[in-house]
């Protein structure tokens, strides 16, 4: 599974850091960073869950 997201349409609310901060992280600017962009089919339920937790729909999840 595949993850990625767009920083320029990142809020910085930082629900994805709360939600699965295995996978993400804030820059100094506050936007999101991605810290792995592959994941295990183990955490497609956690991750599908915070992709619909971010207000600005930066995030993304893709098999």
């Amino acid at each position: 599974m595949r993850i990625s997201a767009d920083s320029d349409r990142c809020l910085g609310a930082g629900q994805c850091v709360l939600s699965a901060p295995d996978h993400f992280d804030q820059s100094d600017e506050g936007t999101v960073v991605v810290l792995a962009d592959t994941a295990a089919e183990g955490d497609r339920q956690r991750l599908e869950e915070t992709v619909s937790l971010c207000p600005s729909q930066a995030i993304a999840v893709e098999d």
